[in-house]
């Protein structure tokens, strides 16, 4: 490919995703980020040659991404949650839309709240998306993010850094390494592997191939982490606390029934996404 015009840039590459089985809006997600401009720019360029040299390392990027399903973040490195952006790599789940709408809802659970110095834990924090937003989204609390794979907490360090929130990562299964501590939570979030292992099948190789196994999948039908979590609860949270999870769009019945079983007195929702799916469970007054 030499000098084009960006839309023709533009056509080539959503037609060859669209040849290749891909999503073609990557294409210009893809060419904006290799062109280095804002969206706005983007399309206000579109009959503005490209040079040669963009174009090749583009079409490179493009042909990889439809060979091997590389997911574009990869490429470009990063991931934009909640308008700020995150480091992401292969130790990390790339944070989803969806779980902006589990944010939204902690966000308004500590609003409702009477003391506004909470202490908030991830578990589970990957990429450190959910508990740097809410650092930086409720200034007055204090958070912690806990993560059993130490590559992941790099990340999220980097992240954390980066964004200037402040963070206590811990290293550990779950909850325990915040129950070592010695602390009580008031809201403790989490979006934890879920997928049932006999679902691998159903995968895009996107996931398949590049997000962390350990993000993904839990045992016992997908609900294994949740059963851990909330076993570890009692020990972890001060009384009134509340705990919200993302859950797969079936489990909402069998994770309301989990904290249930353990907190027969609290008031649980299941919550549906933008999409209409059932996306997350909160449980109140624990």
């Amino acid at each position: 490919m030499d000098t084009r015009k960006q839309f023709e840039v533009l056509q080539w590459a959503s037609l060859f995703l669209e040849k290749n089985k891909r999503e073609p809006r990557v294409a210009e997600l893809l060419l904006q980020h290799h062109l280095n401009i804002s969206r706005n720019e983007f399309y206000m360029r579109m009959r503005d040659e490209v040079p040669a040299e963009i174009v090749q390392s583009f079409q490179t990027d493009i042909e990889r991404h439809a060979q091997t399903g590389v997911p574009i973040q990869h490429i470009i490195g990063y991931e934009t949650f909640y308008g700020r952006e995150f480091l992401v790599n292969e130790h990390v789940l790339i944070p989803r839309p969806e779980t902006e709408e589990l944010v939204q809802q902690v966000i308004q659970q500590s609003k409702n709240m009477p003391n506004k110095s909470q202490t908030i834990v991830d578990i589970g924090t990957g990429s450190g998306a959910i508990a740097i937003t809410l650092a930086q989204e409720l200034p007055e609390t204090t958070v912690f993010a806990t993560d059993i794979s130490e590559q992941a907490l790099a990340v999220a360090q980097h992240n954390a850094t980066q964004l200037q929130a402040n963070i206590t990562f811990l290293q550990g299964d779950f909850l325990q390494p915040f129950i070592s501590n010695q602390k009580k939570a008031d809201i403790i979030v989490s979006n934890p592997p879920y997928i049932a292992k006999a679902e691998e099948v159903t995968l895009t190789d996107t996931v398949k191939k590049f997000d962390p196994e350990l993000a993904l999948f839990a045992d016992d039908n997908g609900l294994a982490a949740y059963k851990k979590i909330i076993t570890q609860l009692p020990q972890a949270i001060d009384s009134g606390a509340t705990v919200a999870f993302e859950i797969g769009h079936e489990q909402g019945e069998a994770v309301s029934s989990l904290l249930n079983n353990q907190f027969p007195t609290s008031n649980i929702n299941v919550i549906q996404d933008i999409n209409g799916k059932d996306r997350m469970v909160v449980a109140t007054g624990l």
